[in-house]
């Protein structure tokens, strides 16, 4: 990992104009890290339904020359034990060949810096079991890992 000369990067919110590129992070990203194939097309709803939508969450967008190089998904959730906000960090995706030089740190940097700013208690993500390079990168950013287990169930609608 390259550190010691990160790429300046611009981080800026997502718009609707990003909404085909951050799709197509999103099945880039599912089939990179997990091995799995997304519906473009229901991704691409999914997408734009938070750009419509600020109530389910927004994007950061980072770029080089205003080429998009990667992007998150911020959500929120609301603590009733400590009456305040946490934000999830969701749908990371950094170009394969930026990743290493400061893409993620800059995008994460300006979410703490917004978090700061708006009063978040605290910022959480999720990720693969196997996705080993990801949780290091986390921890080295100063995440630690918690020590709640995630559980789900599928709901099939009617």
């Amino acid at each position: 990992m390259n550190q010691s000369h990160p790429i300046i990067c611009r981080i800026t919110m997502g718009t609707s104009l990003d909404v085909d590129t951050i799709t197509q992070f999103q099945v880039n990203m599912a089939h990179e890290s997990e091995g799995t194939i997304l519906d473009y097309d229901k991704v691409h709803k999914g997408v734009s339904a938070v750009v419509n939508d600020a109530s389910k969450g927004y994007y950061l967008i980072a770029s080089i020359e205003n080429i998009p190089i990667g992007s998150l998904m911020l959500t929120r959730e609301w603590s009733d034990w400590n009456n305040c906000w946490y934000w999830w960090v969701q749908s990371v995706y950094v170009v394969p060949q930026y990743r290493g030089k400061g893409v993620y740190r800059a995008m994460y940097d300006e979410v703490k810096a917004m978090a700061r700013e708006q009063g978040v208690s605290q910022i959480r993500l999720y990720v693969d079991k196997n996705n080993l390079s990801a949780q290091m990168v986390y921890r080295r950013l100063g995440m630690d890992e918690c020590h709640y287990l995630m559980y789900e169930e599928e709901i099939q609608s009617r």
